[in-house]
């Protein structure tokens, strides 16, 4: 099973500059939480934007369109395919970004798991696909107010890919 992990803004914004958009230490707690002990499948950018990279505690993947460049600590792959079949057979991978990455990864995941972060970047330039209803069904919403270390109210949500 493939699924996409990701916290997105009121106007579906996820990153800046290279970066998130905010400290959320409650959704990167989260993000361990799930994706600890499994495969985490990201672009180039994205490795290479994290604090630690590779991310401890798992199989790390990066997508890149450069043929034969090597990722320390982490398998490199040069298609979305190749990308798909380095996953095959686990009971779950996760795509971790970057915004092209989940783009071209939507039609394949089985499950999403958003945060959704109550508040608009409007100086945002990385943006999450829309939703769509008829393709993905809420199964768990979770709401948590702001508090003294999460600036921003933000909902834990899980979406299934309707008809699979």
């Amino acid at each position: 099973m493939i699924s996409i992990i990701v916290a997105i803004a009121e106007n579906y914004a996820i990153g800046r500059k290279g970066d998130l958009l905010c400290h959320m230490p409650e959704d990167l707690k989260h993000f361990k939480q799930i994706t600890s002990g499994k495969t985490v499948m990201m672009g180039e950018r994205t490795f290479f934007s994290l604090p630690k990279h590779p991310l401890p505690n798992r199989r790390n993947i990066v997508l890149t369109d450069v043929q034969g460049k090597a990722f320390e600590g982490a398998e490199a792959v040069y298609s979305l395919d190749e990308m798909i079949n380095a996953v095959k057979g686990e009971e779950e991978a996760f795509v971790i970004g970057g915004g092209m990455v989940y783009r071209q990864m939507m039609e394949h995941a089985d499950k999403l798991y958003i945060t959704r972060i109550h508040h608009s970047w409007e100086d945002a330039d990385t943006f999450f696909p829309e939703i769509k209803e008829e393709e993905w069904e809420l199964t768990s919403a979770e709401r948590h107010e702001a508090d003294d270390k999460n600036p921003y109210a933000y909902t834990f949500c899980t979406y299934n890919k309707r008809n699979r």
